[in-house]
């Protein structure tokens, strides 16, 4: 690019006033002083400004066939979770839409700091005044895209293109925090509005089919993961059928009421049968609601699922309107009293209760998504959530295991360690007691095993019994009652210590975005 010399049409400094000679007359000299230093700033001013240029703005011009600052900007906005969505589908776009003379597309960066916090017509208009000569790099970033992947994605960035009509615009991928919070920002710089908003239309389809996020397993809150600071992404749990020990038959219903339902949608909206549903759990700690929840997850694998629990529950409009484009879909509420409480409990109610009323009724009845929700306290429940036709349409307790189901739970959680102990009698002294209280149990029973025989370790009778009559000793009682034991209802609420859920187990796996009870 050849550099035109400085020019200007009227020379201003040619006005400028002589200085007066007679010294006596200060203020007279100060005003002359004053009105020749402004000529000379206006001066600079207009040469700068007739002569202003940048590589970024030359670029976009010449690309579009007009300046920079006359050309027509449209923007879309997208949260921050989606910038890997939002960047494959740029790349889509321009493989899609390629360079008619066959180049390569190349990005290119902006030179202006601090340009995250302002629209793009005033970062151009500072390019052009401030932006250097030559062109700057693009800045990347690494953002997740599951739970062991990363993806390298454009921070900031321009690239040329062309409209689904083949008029030229420039696309431009930032990361903007103009007002909180922060947002990924897709724009489209072309000569006329139409080419610009088209564009951006077939971005925004691109965008939605090049989601991420489809048949994921996310939990919306803080994030651990690279700066992915909105939502984390969860290893699909693997809980076998034969790993959920619950009453003869309930297994089946809930599943039968969250798959089977799904497996038969093309037929249900043939006859025009509604397939939204809702399924609450409810039970007192530790007795497998979690747990179930997970082997739900596990046996949906190609549902979206959304897991919200503790403070993501204020998470749950943006999670239910993902719910809602990535069909089919789970939205998981753990712990759902935590913000649907009934409203007789407080005079202005929970507004998240509103929120989260809101969303289910906001979901078509058509649309197979799927929302399970799990109490401790389901007495306590709103009874407009619970009630109402079309948002709880299933309600199953998970209580604590039988005999039956008590020995089941020793077996499985004996996991490889041989057992020769009579469970039947283990089971029987541990009524009462719930899931995750039966896996410590076995736990503590299969580290004595190992340290009896590290070569053979075995679980017998005598080691159990031992183990049994530790955790049934009163020095035991707080741990029994944070495992879940019938003995810690009494002066707390209907299911659990002090009208509240208690915390419960964690499982060993790998997947613990909740707690397991």
């Amino acid at each position: 690019m050849s550099v035109a010399p400085l020019r200007c049409q009227t020379d201003p400094m040619s006005e400028i006033e002589p200085r007066s000679t007679d010294g006596s007359d200060d203020l007279r000299t100060s005003r002359h002083m004053v009105h020749n230093l402004g000529r000379a700033f206006e001066y600079a001013h207009s040469v700068l400004a007739e002569n202003a240029g940048s590589a970024v703005t030359d670029r976009i011009g010449d690309h579009i066939g007009l300046p920079a600052l006359e050309a027509s900007i449209v923007e879309a906005t997208w949260p921050t979770w989606a910038h890997a969505s939002v960047h494959l589908a740029v790349q889509a776009h321009l493989e899609a839409h390629p360079d008619p003379d066959g180049a390569a597309p190349v990005w290119f960066g902006l030179s202006v700091s601090h340009h995250q916090h302002q629209d793009l017509a005033s970062v151009l208009d500072q390019e052009l005044r401030q932006g250097r000569s030559t062109l700057s790099r693009p800045t990347h970033a690494q953002v997740a895209v599951g739970h062991d992947r990363m993806l390298t994605v454009v921070q900031a960035g321009l690239v040329t293109s062309r409209a689904p009509s083949g008029e030229p615009v420039v696309l431009v991928l930032r990361f903007t925090s103009r007002q909180s919070p922060a947002e990924i920002t897709l724009e489209v710089v072309s000569a006329t509005p139409e080419a610009g908003q088209a564009t951006l239309e077939a971005l925004r389809t691109l965008v939605d089919s090049n989601d991420l996020l489809r048949g994921q397993v996310v939990t919306f809150g803080m994030s651990e993961h690279y700066g992915n600071e909105l939502v984390s992404f969860m290893p699909r749990p693997d809980v076998a059928a034969e790993q959920v020990i619950l009453p003869e038959g309930v297994l089946d219903e809930i599943v039968d009421h969250v798959i089977g339902i799904g497996a038969s949608a093309q037929r249900l909206g043939e006859y025009g049968l509604h397939l939204k549903r809702g399924v609450l759990l409810y039970g007192p700690p530790g007795t497998g609601k979690t747990h179930t929840v997970r082997h739900l997850i596990g046996r949906a694998p190609e549902a979206t699922v959304v897991v919200l629990t503790g403070g993501g529950l204020r998470f749950i409009s943006p999670a239910t309107a993902l719910a809602r484009r990535l069909t089919p879909s789970i939205v998981v509420c753990e712990d759902v009293d935590l913000v649907a409480q009934d409203r007789s409990y407080t005079p202005e109610g929970n507004p998240l209760l509103f929120t989260l009323l809101d969303a289910m009724d906001g979901v078509s009845s058509d649309a197979d998504v799927t929302f399970i929700l799990t109490t401790n306290r389901a007495s306590e429940l709103e009874e407009a959530l619970v009630q109402r036709p079309g948002r709880v349409d299933l309600a199953v307790e998970v209580p604590r295991p039988d005999q039956a189901g008590r020995e089941a739970l020793l077996r499985l959680y004996a996991a490889k360690v041989p057992v020769t102990a009579d469970l039947s009698v283990a089971a029987e002294r541990l009524e009462g007691v719930t899931a995750s209280a039966m896996k410590e149990v076995m736990r503590r029973a299969g580290l004595a095993a190992l340290r009896a025989s590290e070569d053979s370790p075995e679980i017998t009778d005598e080691v159990l019994d031992e183990v049994v009559s530790r955790f049934l000793d009163d020095s035991s009682m707080l741990t029994r009652s944070l495992l879940g034991t019938s003995e810690s209802e009494p002066g707390g609420g209907e299911f659990g210590l002090g009208g509240g859920p208690r915390p419960g187990l964690y499982p060993t796996d790998g997947f613990a975005p909740f707690p397991m009870n």
